[in-house]
């Protein structure tokens, strides 16, 4: 036989060629039955031992179920099962994973089998024949919807055309940019980039700039980087501003009229020392009966923005409000949330209220919920409050020791019935006028923050228990709560045997608040330890996230049946359709369309947790600038995170985190103990495990990466 008759008939060809061929084959011809003779003949199959080995793999891929047999020498492709939808992740190593929409196994898709979707992208796939001891492997087909088509990085700008240097993961390759698609963006530049083409042939998708952020370094341009990272705002529209410039700057007489009139009443605002938007006020004073008489006021934002206005939709949009390390990005526009809402001192505001009468015992005999009118008397910081708590003299210094110790009883018992106290040290950066950042300090939340912590949950779950608990006869009405949901056993499990490591111990079975109070009783047992901050943060993973639904099921770290938000209008979507809802109900509406609000405290979820990732990417990103300064110091450190590719480590003195990565772990060959969250040398049997103090040299700083790496200094 020549050469090319060799070839032809596929001489060579393995097992595994062999498969690949009849399976894109039948993907090819979905409805179709086809015979042994037609397969051998199209695939060139002309040999005897081809063909032999041709009908052993039709025949395994038969009894697997990826095809099926029209008689004894016919097949079809058993498209029952075959074709999935759900959603593409890419991998930055090509070992890309398809996650079934109905919740089955993950399916590898290969980067050449990837069609080019893109992360998270909505795709249709289809089944390759499992083979013997092989993780089920498959091919996108469709892509159905894109998540996301614009990427942040640095421009590489060469004579005829350009790339975008990106640090995202999950996109391996760098985008290419025609020279005309540039709009004028320079090497060094940070860019945003949307990607219009991707060739099945090339390597690289097609891009074209669509906004310049500026240089590379430059702290605004960095901030707003990370803001379009994640695909957040970082300017805000001129026409809503307009809209909200336009609304009426004065309260009319029938506003008034129609209000419950406290500005007469002791009332004061306790925010940050540099908070310009002030959404909640407390008032106090004593009624004839003896009774306290304490408001809970808040901004009453949905007056000024009605439903499906410019204004509103552009908030539903954004969610929630971003705080940067050095920024606020806001969801409504500053001029309602810092002037016409905000609840400023000596103005008269409008306010939607929970007004409370309760004894010296914290016990509410009484509660209404009222559309208000108040005038602030004082502006206080918290340090400010504090200090009054502290040594009794003041400003309204009776009121606020009265309200201080109303809000210690009510603390006290919701921890007594089962809320987990999750009190966190937080470090925060001294930033100098250029958004350098010059120093760490570290906020500890004192009486002061939680006597306004203590009067909002209480408001919050009052406001939910008055729509949650309809009457006997009455179908509850559709509103949105803030749930949380009990813990996973086996994550209780883990936080276990991670503690153990220490010497603490929690309870990870039993009633609610036994399990609640052991978690107590384990943070208040590492206060001021070394192994706190640790501790705090694999207890909080260990938690569920709480969120935004319509089915209440309840919110297990406060221990509240009924929990939503109500208290923070100007920054949360979530506490503005709780007002509109609430005021619809007590007017006595009905209920409004469930699916509709679902889908909206779905999308509050979201953009939520979506701006807790921004924040803690600007957070890391001071981090890693703050610690340029310092390479080569030297430092104490605990072991914080344990993998395959090496040793987290967070700073004791700043928190900064960066990591020792393994190949820098040069004394031995380390393998990762995952059960024991530990690095075990194979010669020596050194133990790296976390919570390990160790002294580390702070060896190089990638602002790009936003990544920290040290060295390991030896005694």
């Amino acid at each position: 036989m020549s050469k090319s008759r060799e070839k032809k008939a596929g001489k060579r060809m393995t097992k595994n060629n062999l498969a690949d061929k009849l399976n894109n084959f039948f993907i090819a011809r979905p409805d179709k039955v086809v015979g042994l003779t037609q397969i051998n003949r199209e695939l060139h199959l002309a040999t005897h031992p081809l063909k032999r080995l041709c009908f052993e793999i039709l025949e395994e891929m038969a009894d697997n179920g990826f095809l099926k047999k029209a008689s004894s020498n016919e097949y079809m492709l058993n498209t029952h099962g075959q074709v999935l939808t759900g959603t593409f992740q890419r991998k930055s190593n090509g070992k890309n994973i398809f996650l079934p929409e109905d919740g089955s196994e993950p399916v590898m898709i290969a980067e050449r089998n990837s069609a080019h979707a893109m992360n998270n992208d909505q795709v249709k796939i289809s089944f390759f024949a499992r083979r013997r001891n092989r993780a089920p492997e498959g091919e996108v087909i469709e892509i159905l919807k894109r998540s996301n088509s614009t990427f942040v990085g640095t421009l590489k700008v060469d004579k005829h055309y350009a790339f975008l240097l990106t640090e995202n993961r999950t996109l391996a390759n760098d985008i290419f940019i025609p020279k005309e698609k540039l709009k004028g963006g320079k090497t060094g530049d940070k860019a945003i980039v949307k990607v219009i083409e991707w060739p099945q042939e090339a390597k690289n998708p097609i891009g074209q700039v669509v906004d310049i952020l500026g240089k590379a370094g430059d702290n605004n341009t960095e901030m707003h980087a990370i803001l379009a990272e994640f695909g957040l705002p970082y300017v805000y529209p001129k026409a809503v501003e307009k809209a909200a410039d336009k609304l009426p700057k004065t309260i009319s007489k029938e506003d008034r009229a129609q209000r419950e009139d406290f500005r007469h009443v002791p009332t004061f605002t306790i925010d940050p020392k540099d908070a310009k938007d002030f959404d909640d006020a407390l008032s106090i004073r004593r009624l004839p009966s003896g009774l306290w008489e304490v408001g809970v006021h808040i901004a009453d934002v949905t007056h000024y923005v009605k439903e499906g206005t410019l204004i509103d939709r552009e908030a539903f949009k954004r969610a929630t409000s971003v705080y940067l390390v050095d920024r606020t990005v806001p969801m409504l526009p500053e001029s309602l949330c810092n002037v016409l809402c905000s609840l400023r001192p000596d103005e008269e505001k409008l306010t939607f209220s929970v007004v409370f009468q309760m004894n010296g015992k914290a016990e509410i005999s009484n509660s209404r919920i009222v559309h208000t009118v108040i005038r602030s008397n004082r502006r206080f910081s918290y340090e400010e409050a504090q200090q009054i708590i502290e040594t009794g003299e003041g400003d309204y210094k009776d009121e606020l020791l009265e309200l201080n110790k109303l809000a210690r009883i009510l603390r006290k018992n919701r921890l007594a019935n089962g809320a987990i106290d999750f009190d966190r040290i937080e470090m925060h950066f001294e930033i100098d006028e250029k958004g350098k950042p010059v120093g760490v300090y570290f906020k500890e939340s004192k009486e002061a923050n939680q006597l306004i912590e203590e009067f909002m949950l209480l408001a919050n779950r009052t406001v939910a228990e008055r729509i949650g608990k309809a009457p006997k006869d009455k179908k509850t009405k559709v509103f949105p709560y803030r749930i949380h949901d009990v813990p996973e056993p086996d994550k209780l499990e883990g936080l276990n045997a991670f503690v153990n490591r220490f010497g603490y111990k929690i309870r990870t079975s039993g009633k609610r608040g036994e399990i609640s109070k052991s978690l107590n009783r384990l943070l208040r047992d590492v206060k001021h330890k070394k192994e706190q901050n640790l501790i705090e943060t694999v207890s909080l993973r260990a938690m569920q996230k709480a969120r935004y639904s319509i089915y209440n099921i309840g919110h297990y770290g406060l221990a509240f049946d009924y929990y939503t938000h109500f208290t923070s209008p100007i920054r949360r979507y979530p506490d503005m359709m709780v007002h509109r809802l609430l005021t619809r109900y007590l007017g006595g509406g009905r209920s409004v369309q469930a699916d509709k609000y679902e889908e909206f405290c779905e999308h509050c979820s979201n953009m939520e947790q979506t701006a807790a990732n921004a924040e803690r990417a600007s957070i890391k990103y001071k981090e890693v600038e703050y610690m340029s300064e310092r390479i080569g110091q030297e430092y104490e450190g605990t072991v914080s995170g344990v993998t395959e590719w090496g040793l987290y480590v967070e700073i004791n003195e700043n928190k900064c985190e960066g990591m020792i990565p393994m190949h820098c772990l040069d004394d031995d060959y380390y393998e990762f103990d995952e059960k024991n969250y530990c690095l075990v040398g194979r010669r020596h049997r050194y133990k790296y495990s976390l919570g390990d103090t160790v002294r580390i040299k702070v060896s190089r700083a990638d602002l790009e990466k936003k990544q920290l790496d040290f060295d390991l200094v030896k005694a």
